[in-house]
């Protein structure tokens, strides 16, 4: 049984993807070529904003929408600490002070409540009303990057709320929750910019490393350009402010636009396979909590276990039957050694710590099996005793 199944997918595509595969090789316009530009366009359309730029990774996406924003020294990026490195990574790398603020169990998501207390509490240089980094004096709070974890988007209308009360731009990171859905709207689609990732797990995967930047600002997208070319102006040569090298292969694009046909349906598959999952395991582990007026695009199907034993128990028994699992994310960036410095301690993020040590996805494609599915019940439910 395959955690992710990109072969399954390959398979049914595979016409499509030699065409456009073929048709970049006979143009030879491997970098900005045409399928760029168009993967931009219907993606955009998809999304419902006016502008979306093509970038070498999520990474990239991240980094180049704090870099359009000005973000830099002596300013704070609230953030989740559940979460993949690269969230916070990005904000360090520009000598930005990452703040962390807790998730709602529930959602995995960033807490809007104590968004508000984190921010108060910069503003004050006051840990007493929150954890803060170390060192914290002086920092202007300037934006948040709330995470859609595992497919699901953040609560965007408390959490602009907030933003819009404080000043703080807000930048989506959706890497995870492409063709998911907050109230009417779809996942790229909140904040000043969005950022989504095209690594080959996700749900919309090229076959290497891409990502994309959303925006209806069009100063922002002028910017957003301009970084990922190195800063570059009106030709290669002229460059207007420093950027980066973070253009997106045109291999890619073309590569994207053939899985992006089948984008929708798979979506639509996601969801029955989830479906299945919260049927067939209730009452035996805590399935995910999708509240009203959202949709997943699952990109993750995450249960809690008990504890750190009673999850690797489970782990144990599924591997025995060959059934694979992961762990996303054993280690909350709150206590990780690149984030030491900033002087946070194990207790400070209650909420992630606890989802941290009973954490598991198990196997989640478009085309997961029902049989397979209950075969991955049966073995929960037998160890739960339920």
């Amino acid at each position: 049984m395959n955690f992710i199944d990109l072969a399954a997918q390959q398979r049914l595509i595979a016409e499509k993807l030699n065409a456009n595969i073929g048709r970049v090789l006979a143009h030879g316009q491997y970098i900005n070529g045409p399928e760029v530009r168009e993967l931009e366009n219907a993606l955009a359309v998809y999304v419902g904003v006016r502008h979306a730029v093509g970038c070498a990774s999520g990474t990239d996406a991240l980094l180049m929408a704090l870099m359009a924003l000005d973000i830099g020294p002596g300013d704070a990026v609230f953030t989740t600490p559940f979460t993949f490195v690269a969230t916070a990574e990005v904000i360090s790398l520009l000598g930005a002070t990452p703040v962390f603020v807790d998730i709602d169990p529930k959602t995995f998501n960033i807490d809007p409540a104590k968004l508000e207390r984190a921010v108060k509490a910069v503003k004050s240089s006051d840990p007493a009303l929150h954890p803060l980094p170390s060192e914290i004096e002086e920092r202007r709070p300037r934006a948040v990057i709330p995470v859609d974890l595992f497919g699901l988007p953040a609560d965007y209308d408390a959490i602009g709320a907030v933003a819009a009360h404080h000043g703080l731009k807000v930048i989506e990171d959706a890497a995870q929750s492409f063709g998911g859905e907050y109230r009417g709207r779809r996942a790229g689609a909140f904040g000043d910019i969005a950022c989504t990732s095209f690594f080959p797990a996700k749900p919309l995967g090229c076959y290497g490393d891409g990502g994309m930047c959303f925006t209806s600002d069009d100063c922002l997208d002028e910017a957003l350009r301009s970084i990922r070319v190195h800063g570059q102006g009106d030709n290669k040569y002229d460059n207007v402010r420093i950027g980066i090298n973070g253009r997106l292969d045109t291999l890619q694009a073309a590569i994207l636009m053939a899985k992006f046909e089948i984008f929708p349906e798979e979506i639509e598959l996601r969801q029955e396979v989830a479906a299945r999952y919260n049927k067939l395991l209730s009452g035996a582990v805590v399935t995910p909590a999708i509240p009203d007026g959202y949709r997943s695009a699952w990109a993750q199907y995450s249960i809690l276990a008990r504890d750190t034993v009673g999850r690797a128990t489970l782990m144990e028994k599924l591997k025995a039957a060959g059934i694979p699992t992961a762990v996303y994310y054993k280690k909350p960036l709150h206590r990780q050694t690149a984030f030491a410095g900033l002087g946070y301690r194990e207790g400070d993020f209650p909420a992630s710590d606890d989802c941290a040590r009973r954490i598991l996805s198990l196997p989640m494609h478009p085309y997961l099996a029902a049989d397979d599915q209950r075969r991955i019940a049966d073995i929960l439910r037998g160890e739960s005793g339920k």
